[in-house]
C-alpha cells in the first residue's frame, strides 16, 4: 500500500507517523477542534474504552504504518503483537447531492476560502448543513486481526493516526467525503468566476446609440461639440495576453495593465493619484483589491502569496485587508487595523440611535460597538462614517460586511440580523 508514485488527485500516501515522546498521555490527542472531533465520534462510538486505550498507545508508539487515503477508505497496516502486521481499514460515507451546498457556503464568505487556503477548517464552515466530519457511528473499522471488539486496537490506533492527518490538512478529511483537494478548488474558483461576472454585468453601462456611417458622412452643417463623456463607473479589464517563450510573463502584464488603467481612472475621475501616498502594506492590499475573485485561482493565490510575503503578513491577513479596502478604500482598511478614541459627539450619539431602532445596548470600546451576543459590531472610521463588521459569537474574527453610512443603524442594513438576537 505505501506506494506515494501512485499517488493520484483522489489517492493520497502519507508515511508513519514518528512515536511521540508524550505517549500514554490522557488529554486531548489531536491538536485541532475538528482532529478531535474525528477522534471523539471514534470514543463515543467505541464499545471497549480498553480497546480504545491499547489502540491510542499503539498510535502514540508509531505501531501504524503508511497511511492511504481515498474516498470514503482510510487503509493501513498496523503492527500488533504479532510478526506480521495486520491488514486495517476505516471506512467513511461520502458526500453526494451535499456538495452543492458545501460549496455555496464556501463562497459565501472570503473568510472561509483563506482559511482553507491556509489549511484551517472553520467552524461555520463545518455548522453549514452539510455533515462533514463523522458522528458516533458513522465509522465503519475493518481489521484482518481476530478480535471481534468495535472497533479492536489496531483500527482505534488507525482512527487516532488519521486525526494527525486531519491536524495537518484538512483536505484530507474533503478526500475522504468524496472530493480531491484540486478539484474542490477549481469549483470553488468557477463559482468565484460566476459571481464576479453576475456582478459585473449588472454594473455595465447602457449602450450609448449609433449613428449609421453615411448619415455621419453625408455634407451637412455639424452642431457644436457634445459635451465630454461622463467619466466611466470603473476601469475595464485588460485583455488576455499570450504566453511566449522568453517573452515577458503573461501575470505580469496583466497587473500591471491593471493597476496603470485603475490609477488612469482615478487620475481622470479626481485629478489626484491614489497610490502616491500610500504604504507598502496599504499598496500590497490595494493591488490585490484591484483583482476579481477572492484569491482562487492559481494566478491569484501566486498574486495573494507573494503580496502578503512582500509585506511580511500571511495570505489570511491580506484577503481580510481586501473585503476592508473593498468595504470603502484607505478608510475601511484603517477602520480594520487601527482603533482610535473619537472625540464626543457622533460616538456618543450612536448608542440612542441603536436603542431607538429596537437593537440592544452595544458594547463600547475605543471607536467600536459590539453587539452584547458578540457577532455584529460597528467602527467609527476617522472619515465619520460607521463600518459594519459580523463574527461567529465568541470567535473574535471580525469581517467586514455592508456598505458604511453616516447612521450607524444604515450601516448595519442588510446584515439580516435575526429578531432573536435584538
Amino acid at each position: 500500500m505505501a506506494t506515494p508514485h501512485r499517488d493520484t488527485e483522489l489517492r493520497r500516501t502519507f508515511p508513519a507517523f514518528a512515536p511521540r515522546e508524550s505517549a500514554g498521555g490522557t488529554g486531548p490527542f489531536a491538536g485541532t477542534w475538528w482532529g478531535n472531533a474525528w477522534v471523539g465520534a471514534l470514543e463515543q462510538g467505541a464499545l471497549d474504552a480498553k480497546r480504545l486505550a491499547r489502540g491510542r498507545g499503539y498510535a502514540d508508539q508509531g505501531h501504524v504504518d503508511a497511511i492511504t487515503v481515498t474516498p470514503g477508505l482510510v487503509l493501513a497496516y498496523v503492527r500488533g503483537s504479532r510478526p506480521r502486521p495486520y491488514r486495517v481499514q476505516v471506512r467513511v460515507r461520502t458526500l453526494e447531492e451535499d456538495w452543492e451546498r458545501f460549496l455555496d457556503a464556501a463562497a459565501d464568505r472570503p473568510g472561509h476560502i483563506a482559511a482553507l487556503l491556509d489549511k484551517e477548517l472553520p467552524q461555520s464552515l463545518a455548522d453549514c448543513g452539510v455533515p462533514l466530519l463523522p458522528g458516533p457511528g458513522d465509522l465503519a473499522p475493518r481489521c484482518s486481526c481476530p478480535d471481534s471488539g468495535h472497533p479492536c486496537k489496531h483500527a482505534a490506533a488507525l482512527c487516532y493516526q488519521t486525526a494527525r492527518l486531519l491536524d495537518a490538512d484538512p483536505f484530507v478529511l474533503l478526500l475522504l467525503r468524496g472530493r480531491g483537494e484540486r478539484e474542490l478548488l477549481d469549483a470553488l474558483s468557477r463559482r468565484s468566476a460566476a459571481r464576479a461576472a453576475r456582478a459585473a454585468r449588472e454594473r455595465q453601462p447602457q449602450t450609448l446609440p449609433g449613428v449609421r456611417a453615411a448619415d455621419a458622412l453625408a455634407p451637412r452643417e455639424l452642431p457644436p461639440l457634445p459635451r465630454p463623456l461622463p467619466v466611466p463607473p470603473h476601469p475595464e479589464q485588460p485583455p488576455a495576453y499570450p504566453s511566449v517563450p522568453g517573452g515577458p510573463d503573461p501575470f505580469a502584464l496583466d497587473q500591471l495593465a491593471t493597476d496603470a488603467a485603475a490609477r488612469a481612472h482615478a487620475l481622470l475621475a479626481t485629478g489626484r493619484d491614489p497610490v502616491g501616498e500610500l504604504t507598502l502594506w496599504q499598496d500590497a492590499v490595494r493591488l490585490a483589491a484591484a483583482r476579481p475573485g477572492s484569491g482562487l485561482t492559481a494566478a491569484t493565490r501566486t498574486l495573494y502569496a507573494t503580496l502578503a510575503d512582500a509585506a511580511r503578513r500571511t495570505p489570511a491577513d491580506l484577503a481580510r485587508a481586501v473585503a476592508a479596502w473593498r468595504q470603502g478604500g484607505a478608510a475601511g482598511l484603517a477602520a480594520l487595523e487601527e482603533p482610535w478614541d473619537p472625540p464626543a459627539g457622533r460616538f456618543d450619539r450612536a448608542r440612542p440611535l441603536l436603542l431607538a431602532a429596537d437593537l440592544p445596548a452595544f458594547r463600547p470600546w475605543r471607536n467600536r460597538l459590539t453587539h452584547p451576543r458578540g457577532h455584529v459590531q460597528l467602527r467609527l472610521g476617522r472619515d465619520g462614517l460607521w463600518y459594519a463588521y459580523e463574527s461567529d459569537p465568541g470567535q473574535d474574527d471580525w469581517w467586514p460586511r455592508g456598505t458604511p453610512d453616516l447612521d450607524p443603524v444604515g450601516a448595519l442594513t442588510g446584515l439580516g440580523i435575526p429578531d432573536d438576537a435584538v
